[in-house]
């Protein structure tokens, strides 16, 4: 009869696990399988969006390409929104790695549609467009976008970064796109700046995650967990104390 520990593997990683060789295996197998993804604090698929930035942030080159063909294989995440998950990626952890966390997803997909009898590739996007042609009007809506994401006035555009990058791309284009809903980008966002040790980014995500109710209290427990499974614990034990003084300011 197959052990609980293995079929929790089985059912998040779509293989078989590795033999437990290893006290490293040993505790992979049955602490973050078997007792954090088995969790019923927070959905599986939020649980991915945590795990594929956390391995996507650290280079992890094996676990990137395991928990990308898991999230794909199991249709968890479909292919477009995996994409779109690496656009929004790349906005908070750097274009290199977002290159090659596409490249792996680009290649799973590949593999899982030739293996199916199709052709294997990437559908374009229906709508290409990058948002409002006007540039005043396209920095005001990206102004209203940050103000609607993170629940604070937006910073005056007097720089390249904020101007260009920040009101035009992050918040004019980026967060508006429908690909992914605002709560899925908030569980990417908040796990991106928690392991960048990014302490602005990480307040005011984690701040305005909680005060809008796009994360409840009891998920962004889970989401330290989740985290603290695969971007160390002391990653996470900032983001718990951000968590816990925000919630504790938006309750007094």
């Amino acid at each position: 009869m197959e052990s609980l520990e293995t079929s929790a593997y089985r059912e998040v990683m779509m293989s078989d696990p590795p033999p437990a060789t290893t006290p490293f295996l040993d505790a992979q197998r049955d602490f973050v399988f078997d007792q954090i993804w088995s969790r019923p604090g927070l959905s599986r698929r939020n649980r991915r969006w945590v795990t594929l930035t956390c391995v996507g942030a650290a280079d992890s080159l094996q676990p990137i390409d395991d928990h990308v063909w898991a999230a794909l294989s199991s249709g968890d995440i479909t292919v477009d929104e995996m994409l779109e998950f690496v656009l929004h990626f790349a906005v908070y952890n750097g274009w290199p790695k977002a290159s090659h966390l596409e490249g792996v997803v680009r290649r799973a997909w590949a593999k899982m549609e030739i293996a199916a009898g199709r052709k294997g590739t990437i559908t374009p996007p229906a709508n290409s467009t990058l948002g409002l042609d006007d540039w005043d009007e396209r920095i005001a809506r990206g102004t209203q976008e940050f103000v609607d994401v993170n629940l604070i006035n937006a910073p005056e555009p007097e720089t390249p970064y904020i101007h260009a990058g920040i009101l035009n791309f992050v918040f004019g284009h980026v967060w508006q796109r429908p690909g992914l809903s605002r709560r899925d980008r908030r569980f990417i966002t908040v796990a991106s700046v928690a392991v960048c040790d990014s302490e602005t980014p990480l307040n005011a995500h984690t701040g305005s995650a909680l005060e809008s109710g796009d994360i409840t209290k009891a998920e962004m427990d889970e989401v330290v967990l989740q985290l603290a499974a695969y971007s160390g614990f002391a990653k996470a034990q900032a983001l718990h104390a951000v968590a816990e003084a925000a919630w504790s300011r938006i309750n007094n």
